[in-house]
């Protein structure tokens, strides 16, 4: 990882992110479009960074739909995609599993017209019921219309002796209505029929970070994301490095406790941030005269020239001299102080004061 060797704060990049990575693995919901509209600010940033010469890659645990179809609704949006352009995680499970079982195998699929196409294209046979005697099963989200008898033919294959693959297990997702049930619900119905456990391929787990590997040729990728516990996480397995975009699931609050698997090494506001060089957090005495607040304990962290330090149960953060200032860059002086203080554990202390004070 380019993150610091502690993982301790985020880290500067010297230079616009566009051009010191030939490729951003960019997650969708809450990223690039939220249910039927584009993130603001994200189809201006996507076209600069490819003009910029990166490369645009979308990687979803959604394994619902086929990459045609995610690649035109990101057109329609303004993001001009190719189905080339997405990867799924119906494909990182449809090779997990054509890996395992040979050609023409038979698998029964809960799932949509995704992973169908995926397990086809990897020349395995989708099945639909335990009668037809499939050697695996593969789960996918199904969609909010999933019927229920699905769950039954795959508890009856998985206790006649199938092996059970699932494309992803996330517990919940967005959609228009909220934060709904996920893939990994219904993963869990499944294990309470059977008492089995599934392999799983999405993020953040190797099989996904190999696919979109395998599938963009990238040399320095750039994991973009807004969840801590799939992106960031899945780029600390991939030891990649990650930028972490505040329009989605992850909230400063939950960016201050993370632990060092889910730590970014870059943190910004929305997908601009791929086109500004990232600053750096640095020691608030290299930073400052030695007057400042964060000084009064012996230590803290600087960055665009906000101060944070940690001060018994509290993170405490300061500003030199008068106006505004970037709250993110408030923000990234707070992870410093945060995670230095926690080291390899989760930052208990109390931020509330400190995140009004930037808006969050």
């Amino acid at each position: 990882m380019s993150q610091d060797s502690a993982g301790t704060r985020p880290r500067g990049s010297g230079g616009m992110l566009s051009e010191r990575y030939d490729t951003a693995l960019l997650d969708l919901d809450g990223v690039v479009y939220r249910g039927g509209d584009a993130v603001p600010h994200a189809v201006d940033a996507l076209a600069a960074a490819r003009k910029a010469g990166m490369r645009l890659a979308y990687v979803t645990n959604n394994a619902l739909r086929p990459p045609g179809a995610v690649a035109a609704h990101l057109t329609e949006l303004g993001v001009p995609a190719e189905a080339e352009d997405v990867i799924t995680s119906a494909q990182a499970v449809a090779r997990l599993i054509a890996d395992r079982l040979p050609e023409g195998a038979k698998v029964l699929v809960i799932g949509g017209e995704g992973l169908r196409l995926a397990l086809r294209e990897r020349g395995l046979t989708p099945v639909d019921r335990a009668d037809d005697e499939p050697v695996a099963v593969a789960q996918g989200y199904g969609g909010p219309d999933m019927v229920w008898r699905r769950f039954w033919e795959a508890s009856a294959a998985i206790n006649r002796g199938a092996l059970w693959f699932a494309s992803n297990t996330d517990l919940t997702i967005p959609s228009p209505l909220g934060i709904v049930p996920g893939n990994g619900a219904a993963v869990e119905v499944v294990r309470i029929a059977t008492g089995a456990e599934p392999e799983v391929a999405g993020k953040p787990l190797p099989p996904m970070h190999r696919e979109t590997i395998l599938r963009t040729g990238a040399r320095r990728p750039l994991v973009v994301g807004d969840r801590l516990d799939t992106d960031i996480e899945g780029a600390f397995r991939g030891q990649v490095d990650s930028l972490l975009v505040l329009t989605g699931v992850t909230d400063a609050r939950q960016l201050l406790a993370a632990e060092p698997r889910h730590r970014p090494t870059y943190v910004d506001a929305d997908l601009r941030g791929l086109l500004r060089a990232q600053p750096d957090v640095a020691d608030a005495t290299d930073a400052t005269d030695g007057t400042d607040a964060a000084d009064a304990d012996g230590g803290g962290f600087a960055c665009g020239g906000w101060t944070a330090s940690a001060r018994g149960d509290v993170l405490v953060l300061d500003r030199a001299g008068e106006g505004g200032g970037d709250p993110v860059d408030g923000l990234r002086a707070l992870c410093a102080a945060a995670w230095t203080e926690a080291g390899d554990g989760s930052c208990g202390l109390d931020a509330g004061k400190a995140l009004s004070r930037l808006g969050w």
